[in-house]
């Protein structure tokens, strides 16, 4: 199923932890890519369809550095046919030790309007990625070409990426705190149900702040608590 442009807009509204906590519900446990950092942590939320590419461990003999001549190379490609509004995601088998790609690449699908780009592995220039309007993720900063570790194999099939499955399609989310991967057959439900569960964290964040207790606040096992929390939505036009 697309991604809708409501669901879009409802997903840049929601934080990586309440999504988590909506897909925990539905007993998916394992959908927070680990140890992914965002660049530029003040960005507006990173939303789109997972399109990936896959490295293996790279051999010597067939993946010199005049492969890069060759138009039809996989990591090349991916950057042309990421589709706009789309996140490349790339499994590079959480090695940061060589660059799953540089400063040029990432511009390349910025320029093109992708979403944002995600690996498990690292970023060179990333001090130049920082600086873009476009949301990237990585582990950590590497400057070595991906030549000298990894091979890019494969494009739009399923990967690993930080211990998650991504598959072509899966709705991808970050925030300053990491990103997460939503099935897309849950994505519509799942974003309005973060909006509902945003909406009253967000209530009792401010109760909370006033010096209320939590107890029967969160949750609002508390009559009162359900009556305060309508009557705030209707005041805040939530």
């Amino acid at each position: 199923m697309p991604l809708t442009t409501e669901t879009r807009q409802n997903l840049m509204k929601v934080s990586v932890a309440t999504l988590c906590t909506a897909l925990f519900k539905r007993g998916l446990r394992n959908q927070f890519i680990q140890d992914v950092h965002p660049l530029n942590n003040t960005l507006p939320n990173m939303v789109g369809e997972a399109f990936t590419l896959r490295y293996i461990p790279a051999r010597e003999d067939i993946n010199p550095i005049s492969v890069f001549l060759d138009r039809k190379h996989p990591q090349r490609v991916a950057v042309e046919q990421c589709p706009p509004g789309g996140v490349l995601v790339i499994d590079s088998r959480k090695d940061p030790r060589a660059a799953s790609a540089g400063g040029i690449l990432v511009a390349r699908l910025m320029a093109r309007g992708v979403a944002g780009v995600v690996t498990d592995g690292g970023f060179r220039d990333s001090p130049e990625i920082a600086k873009y309007t476009m949301p990237a993720y990585h582990n950590r900063p590497s400057a070595p070409t991906n030549l000298t570790l990894h091979q890019a194999l494969d494009i739009n099939v399923p990967i690993g990426c930080g211990d998650v499955a991504v598959f072509p399609g899966d709705v991808v989310v970050g925030d300053a705190e990491g990103v997460i991967v939503i099935p897309a057959h849950l994505a519509d439900e799942v974003a309005l149900e973060a909006v509902e569960m945003t909406a009253f964290e967000d209530f009792v964040t401010e109760k909370v702040h006033e010096g209320r207790s939590i107890l029967g606040l969160y949750p609002p096992t508390d009559e009162q608590s359900r009556t305060d929390f309508a009557a705030w939505r209707q005041l805040n036009q939530r």
